[in-house]
């Protein structure tokens, strides 16, 4: 089996690198790679590579993620969340692979406080969601046999992250003051990996399991929940903050304006994921506390 790999250094990306090299060969690409052409702002050039590469399974982990920055330019969001998608999509088609691409709960409009399922209405706030709304919706026109993965809060060991940065803070300051209205599973990019790569075997096997689902940790927190957490796991470990989880101060979303609207109701439902594939997906203090063990 031969699976292609676009977004090679993101953090699902990184992660997914791994998980995916027991399936074959791997031939893993990012915007600078010299060899073939993955540049998501060249769009047209990715039918090429794919052309040249012909996998079995093609693996979208690129995207324009800078949610706030994407509402001052419109035209490059939507080039790397759909257009380049959509190309990939349709060159998996034309050489008979896989297509596997990764959306987000922010197609949502973060209404209620049920979790989203599959079928419920989308309502994208801000162009982000917007531009990776058409980009599932241009995949699974462009390519029947694809995999849709909508997740939530990824976070990575590898770089910058929401806990990283309350442990920083925790550790300079006396109290922070972090959101406590919006709803969601903290998703590691290792979990997210290690389930596409199952998912991808039990597609090939079986076709009809291909379509479009949820993926996200178990349970629910707010980013305030998270960062208390965060900061009473330190605390069990030893280390010295000015700041505990007591000192977290819950605040609405409205207190940190932001460009972009985010969803308040981030939740969502796993259970066809889950049925489909016999998997199940732990909770999200799991993967926090192992990311943790990594970081601390």
């Amino acid at each position: 089996m031969k699976v292609l790999l676009l977004g090679k250094t993101g953090q699902v990306g990184w992660e997914l690198q791994r998980s995916l090299a027991p399936l074959g060969e791997l031939v893993a690409l990012d915007h600078e790679s010299s060899d073939f052409h993955a540049d998501f702002s060249e769009p047209e050039r990715l039918a090429e590579t794919a052309a040249a590469i012909r996998p079995d399974v093609i693996v979208n982990a690129a995207a324009h993620t800078a949610v706030d920055k994407a509402e001052s330019e419109p035209d490059l969001a939507r080039r790397l969340n759909a257009t380049a998608p959509g190309v990939l999509a349709q060159a998996a088609h034309e050489t008979g692979a896989l297509m596997v691409h990764y959306s987000t709960d922010y197609v949502f409009d973060g209404s209620g406080q049920r979790p989203w399922r599959e079928d419920d209405a989308t309502g994208p706030l801000s162009v982000y969601g917007q531009t990776k709304l058409e980009g599932e919706q241009l995949v699974a026109r462009h390519c029947p046999r694809h995999l849709i993965l909508r997740t939530s809060w990824v976070y990575a060991a590898r770089g910058g992250n929401f806990a990283k940065t309350m442990l920083r803070l925790a550790k300079e300051r006396e109290q922070l003051t972090v959101i406590d209205g919006q709803f969601g599973a903290p998703t590691g990019a290792e979990l997210l990996a290690d389930v596409t790569a199952h998912a991808i075997v039990a597609t090939l096997r079986d076709p009809a399991k291909a379509g479009l689902y949820h993926v996200v940790a178990g349970g629910e927190t707010t980013w305030c929940g998270y960062a208390r957490f965060v900061l009473a796991q330190a605390q069990a470990k030893g280390v010295t903050l000015k700041a505990g989880p007591e000192a977290v101060k819950a605040v609405p979303t409205s207190a940190f304006p932001t460009p972009a609207r985010r969803p308040h109701n981030s939740r969502l439902d796993t259970g066809r994921f889950q049925n489909t594939f016999g998997l199940v997906l732990p909770a999200w203090e799991k993967g926090v506390s192992r990311m943790l063990e990594e970081t601390i």
